[in-house]
């Protein structure tokens, strides 16, 4: 059994911001820290004081997590960035919220003295004197604090206080994990009700010290327990935090869930997983209609988390493809009209989107990547509409001469025509790069709708329902938003945005097949029209070939594809070499290409796909492959053995233990994460549980009405029986859990020895 929490994050928006560059305006982003780890940075939104982001992540953590806060900061070019506020959510305002914390919040001031982050060892002891006890305090080490310097490191020491007296260790100079193993003793009285208060701080020669956090010790419940040691978590100094107003540096609109699930062992979740499977293998041919049931029963708000829990709990036993082909026959058989075919937000079409993010991110990648790049790095001004069209944006087309309306009109048209040709192109050359699966459920949903709709009436509307998925749902939302499906580290600027959007357009009039509805809408999209209607013709071809394939040529595909570990992350990593010591002396980087898969990690000297990652999604991907590691580490180095020492924490001793704890449990959450089965299945159990009334109610309706309050002891042969051994193993996995032992969130280490302040 084990504890797992999740954070849903939303990053809407921000409004009324301060201005902090001289042009009146600000360069804002977002950064998302938990315990003070960074986890997750925003896109810049250039020269706006009410800048829109939109960004989702989902993030896994341990349960033991004290608060999330959300920095806004103001991007510099020629200098630090600025902090413009923060906001910041206990853990025990997100429990309070179990539907999620969703609203505008007020931005406030970010005091250097409550931005503390790291962990001190202590040893306490109460000893016996010939007077009086002594307190005695070894302040030994401390890890993860907070750097103040311009080096990205601190000079700590620490100071203890204690009824008016005041010692100080040594200083340790650039470390982040310094050691003192130094020893303070203090006379006791007894009855005495002062605390004993250890503060770090880093020493500064030029300037104020700067605060790095303290601990503050109830000696009267040390005199109980005689001795302590451990790790205590670094508090900020609230008793110095000064009254801050709110509303003068702008808001921001969040929408955070916490949600915590007691997974159990696999065991458990079997019955669960084998009576879905049986359901999908029997398809819509079977007695039993559960997807249909669960689909019924599901609420347009938690369709999505539903579609894609499914759809990886079937993709892990190997039963994607099928599941996915119940649904579109289950959507068939209630469409009559053929223009109207997966066009809602239906189950299916949920879970083929999640499907299509899932098993062809890779995909996506390799035929939009090149053409996106093109569009980012030429920065061409691109417009159709004439109501919008900005001259003075566009310079001038000769010496002295601005171009006029319809010339800029012309070069637009020209430039869309160009980027979508060359992505047509590059999407009729990828038949084979295709994945072997999405290619098998492609032909599938091909045939099924051939079948359903036949007739010449009727022709294009195969080739329209295979490319509401690709085209509609997946390549369109990718050119609109390339950053949301990590094509590229940043959002597009206005100009590159706009370009993006014109050619999204485009795509989704091929991937109608240039009907004349979609044609009616924007008139102005007119000077496309031939490349469009040659850009059908061309992607009914791809279609063609991508549905005809034989059954042994996908069964070996299938096979060979199955062999290699799929990357979890892929792209350049500079690597730094020192030739010398001391400022003087040369230094470069090396730039390889790493490819990390849950197998291994390799990288080669030239890329086979170009793929930039930021050091944060790295270090997220080489913890979640190493998540479920038996051997890992407790602690480890940061740093680097360099000439005697290490240059984290100074130890001597290179093969002496780590000075930082191994964290292995913050990381993002993407479509490429190893699937985790037993997860995946709490999760539906916990939807259906949420659903179980409505289930009872169509038990009893299937029942003739009797007022079954129990589910029946043994099966029967009555097309309600799914529905009853579903009730019953709902109730299994209900008293499971309820005999399963407590598993309240993890405590820090001697929490009974710190005052809240």
């Amino acid at each position: 059994m084990a504890k797992r929490s999740s954070l849903s994050i939303r990053i809407v928006e921000g409004k009324n911001l301060p201005a902090k560059d001289i042009t009146g305006s600000s360069d804002p982003y977002c950064i998302v820290k938990v315990d003070n780890e960074p986890i997750i940075r925003t896109a810049t939104v250039w020269k706006t004081l009410c800048p829109f982001w939109g960004e989702e992540y989902q993030v896994h953590l341990p349960p033991a997590f004290h608060a999330v806060a959300f920095y806004v900061m103001d991007e510099d070019a020629l200098s630090r960035d600025d902090v413009i506020g923060k906001v910041c959510l206990t853990r025990d305002t997100l429990a309070a919220h179990p539907k999620g914390f969703s609203g505008w919040t007020h931005l406030m001031e970010v005091d250097p003295d409550e931005e503390v982050q790291g962990e001190i060892h202590l040893r306490l002891e109460v000893l016996p004197g010939a007077r009086a006890r002594r307190l005695r305090c070894s302040v030994l080490e401390a890890r993860d604090l907070a750097p103040k310097d311009r080096n990205g490191a601190s000079d700590p020491f620490v100071r203890v206080r204690y009824k008016g007296r005041t010692q100080e260790t040594s200083i340790v100079k650039k470390s982040c994990y310094p050691r003192w193993n130094e020893t303070f003793e203090f006379e006791l009285e007894e009855g005495a009700a002062e605390a004993l208060c250890v503060e770090a701080w880093d020493w500064d020669l030029v300037s104020r010290n700067d605060f790095l956090g303290k601990v503050v010790i109830d000696v009267q419940r040390l005199w109980a327990a005689q001795q302590e040691e451990g790790w205590f978590r670094l508090q900020p100094d609230q008793s110095k935090s000064r009254r801050r107003e709110e509303g003068n540096l702008g808001s921001l609109q969040l929408e955070v869930r916490l949600r915590d699930e007691t997974v159990l062992p696999s065991s458990c979740y079997q019955p669960l997983v084998q009576l879905l499977c049986q359901e999908v293998k029997l398809g819509v041919q079977g007695p039993g209609q559960l997807i249909p049931l669960i689909e019924e029963t599901t609420s347009t708000e938690c369709r999505q988390d539903v579609a894609t829990n499914l759809l990886k709990l079937f993709l892990g036993q190997g039963l994607a493809k099928d599941f996915l082909d119940l649904l579109f026959q289950l959507e068939l058989s209630r469409t009559s009209e053929a223009n109207t075919l997966f066009r809602s937000n239906s189950l299916a079409s949920k879970s083929m989107e999640s499907f299509l993010k899932v098993a062809g991110m890779r995909y996506l990648h390799s035929v939009l990547g090149p053409i996106i790049n093109k569009v980012f790095e030429e920065k061409k001004y691109v417009e159709l509409d004439p109501s919008k069209v900005e001259v003075k944006d566009v310079g001038c087309s000769g010496l002295h001469r601005p171009q006029t309306e319809a010339e800029v009109l012309e070069q637009s048209a020209q430039t869309l025509r160009a980027h979508l040709g060359a992505l047509l192109s590059a999407l009729c050359r990828s038949v084979r790069a295709c994945p072997a699966v999405v290619r098998a459920t492609f032909r599938q949903l091909f045939r099924r709708v051939r079948e359903r709709f036949p007739g010449a009436q009727h022709e294009n509307v195969p080739f329209i329902a295979v490319t509401s998925f690709l085209c509609l749902r997946f390549f369109s939302p990718a050119i609109m938003s390339p950053k949301l499906f990590h094509l590229r580290e940043r959002h597009a600027d206005a100009r590159t945005s706009r370009t993006l959007l014109l050619l999204a357009k485009a795509v989704q009039n091929v991937g109608n097949m240039d009907t004349p509805a979609s044609r009616a809408k924007e008139a102005w999209m007119e000077p496309l029209q031939p490349t469009v209607r040659q850009g059908v013709a061309q992607l009914k071809d791809f279609i063609t070939k991508l549905v005809d394939i034989e059954e042994k040529d996908e069964l070996d595909l299938q096979r060979t594809l199955s062999l290699q570990a799929p990357p979890v992350k892929e792209g350049p990593l500079f690597i730094h070499r020192t030739k010398g010591k001391g400022p003087l002396m040369s230094s470069s980087f090396k730039k390889l290409y790493f490819s990390l898969t849950t197998e291994a990690l390799s990288f080669a000297k030239t890329p086979s796909s170009k793929c930039v990652n930021e050091l944060n999604q790295w270090l997220s991907a080489l913890r979640k492959v190493s998540i479920n590691n038996t051997g890992l580490l407790g602690s480890y180095h940061p740093g680097i053995f360099r000439g005697d020492k290490w240059s984290c924490c100074h130890q001597r001793e290179k093969t002496g233990r780590g000075c930082d704890k191994t964290r292995s449990r913050v990381t993002l959450q993407e479509w490429n994460d190893p699937l985790d089965h037993d997860l995946e299945a709490q999760l539906i159990y916990r939807h259906l549980l949420s659903v179980e009334a409505m289930l009872w109610e169509k038990h009893r309706e299937l029942s003739g009405g009797a007022e079954a309050s129990t589910v029946p002891a043994s099966p029967g042969e009555a097309p309600e029986d799914s529905l009853a051994r579903l009730l019953r193993v709902l109730r299994d996995l209900r008293e499971a859990h309820s005999s399963s032992p407590a598993s309240s969130p993890t405590l820090e280490p001697n929490c009974l020895l710190e005052l809240q302040t």
